[in-house]
């Protein structure tokens, strides 16, 4: 019998500590993780969530190394995170833009290539689905108004970190994420993944995801589209019934990491068996 683990990240607030003077308040990534976690629980997964404070760097890593030591081939794993995406120097040479995309944990930023190395713990056979309520910085394509307004925060709140915090922050922790990118395990960790990952994002690369009040609204959507597991389809007609849904500003992206698994993408969303 297959076996599903699932985690589910949520952050309305990170330590201004690490990131020099920056609290970056939401208001919906908790119920957010919540509310996956609950699709998940349906599914029958065996589930994990970790909220703000409790969102660690350690306790994310933690988490997804020992899901990955528990899985086996034919397994799935689940992953889903809603908070503020960010961006730090590219020091391996792998991004076009010179930007490594980071997720915004509590205590300090996990890095896009740090993901990707520890999601290359999972064995091959392994299933692995995630999904990012976050925005994904970087594009050498984003609007300079885009850019003002995660300055000033005037009208709906963005799930990504303005540029004078991502810069302060870098310059003050240089030495800790320069080691990470440094690392030769790191370097072009998404080539060494053999589970087979489906990702799904809340928005485009020079797009932006919006908070909400009781959900951010990729994770609104989302839940829409599923309702309560009515849903009938595959995940690529999942992506495209929530892309439907979605304004025509935050457009989801789809994309996979590891090799193709064709029965797997052909799955109904968070089916725990194996084909």
């Amino acid at each position: 019998m297959s076996k599903g683990l699932s985690l589910h990240i949520g952050l309305n607030s990170v330590d201004p500590h690490h990131y020099q003077g920056w609290s970056g308040d939401l208001d919906a990534c908790e119920l957010d993780a919540n509310d996956m976690q609950l699709v998940a629980k349906s599914a029958h997964f065996d589930t994990e969530v970790l909220l703000t404070k409790k969102a660690t760097r350690s306790a994310v890593i933690n988490a997804i190394s020992s899901s990955a030591k528990a899985l086996g081939k034919g397994d799935i794993f689940f992953l889903t995170y809603s908070g503020h995406g960010g961006q730090v120097p590219d020091i391996d040479g792998d991004e076009d833009d010179a930007q490594d995309e980071t997720w915004c944990l509590y205590d300090g930023e996990l890095i896009d290539d740090e993901l990707y190395h520890y999601l290359g713990q999972f064995k091959a056979g392994v299933r692995i689905l995630t999904l990012s309520d976050s925005c994904h910085s970087g594009s050498v394509l984003r609007d300079l108004l885009l850019r003002a307004s995660l300055e000033t925060q005037t009208g709906p709140k963005y799930k990504a970190m303005p540029v004078s915090v991502a810069q302060r922050t870098y310059l003050a922790n240089k030495d800790f994420y320069d080691k990470i990118g440094e690392n030769p395990a790191i370097k072009n960790a998404e080539e060494s993944v053999v589970a087979s990952g489906i990702l799904i994002s809340g928005c485009q690369d020079n797009q932006l995801s919006s908070d909400g009040q009781f959900n951010g609204l990729f994770t609104a959507k989302l839940k829409h589209a599923w309702n309560g597991g009515k849903f009938s389809g595959d995940y690529r007609k999942f992506y495209k019934s929530i892309v439907k849904i979605m304004p025509h500003d935050q457009t989801p992206n789809f994309f996979r990491v590891g090799p193709t698994n064709s029965k797997f993408e052909k799955q109904k969303p968070f089916t725990v068996s194996a084909l």
